[in-house]
């Protein structure tokens, strides 16, 4: 199977630097791929990107080494499920508030017995190689987003999945659930 390079650097200590993906466009993926990020995030939750062009996309990121992610729209494994079997080497799921919600996502991330992914990766094993469903739960990331009050009270429990690989802090949601704006650039506690 076709190495995770995220997992690699994560491995050796070093940090990943990730572009993202919002435009509907495989000609904008590649010029993006072209960049030299560590990886690239196919975008379904917020802009303009659906199955078909995530699809696309993904395969143009597949011109480079560049590890192809993608954001789903919500905690919804059957999409989960597609986006992997199209090629996507790590999920990012949305709103994950509870353990139990987290379990649900790294289970769709996982065939069984670690999860109840349902077998048909049709581009993942042309993209990773024949031997995909021997080291897919390995390589695949799993990364939850923090992105509510209730999630930061139930990160412990959040982060003792097995099986989850990292998580992700939105920061806009988090700060409307705290009580604040949201913006880009936040340079107090209060503001």
């Amino acid at each position: 199977m076709r190495e995770n390079t995220v997992k690699k650097i994560w491995a050796a200590g070093g940090a990943v630097i990730n572009g993202w993906l919002g435009i509907p466009s495989a000609v904008a993926s590649e010029n993006m791929a072209q960049a030299g990020w560590d990886s690239l995030t196919v975008d379904l939750q917020h802009g303009l990107v659906d199955y078909d062009s995530g699809l696309s996309m993904l395969q143009a990121i597949s011109t480079t080494s560049i590890t192809p992610l993608a954001r789903v729209q919500w905690l919804e494994p059957g999409m989960i499920m597609k986006l992997l079997d199209a090629g996507a080497y790590g999920i990012i799921c949305p709103m994950i508030n509870t353990r139990a919600e987290c379990e649900a996502f790294v289970g769709a991330c996982r065939y069984a017995p670690k999860g109840y992914r349902s077998f048909g990766p049709a581009r993942a094993n042309w993209y990773a190689g024949p031997d995909y469903f021997k080291h897919a739960d390995s390589e695949i990331i799993a990364m939850a987003m923090i992105e509510t009050k209730q999630a930061m009270d139930n990160l412990e429990d959040i982060l003792a999945v097995p099986g989850l690989d990292a998580i992700y802090v939105g920061p806009n949601d988090l700060s409307i659930t705290l009580g604040l704006r949201p913006r880009a650039c936040r340079r107090s506690p209060s503001s």
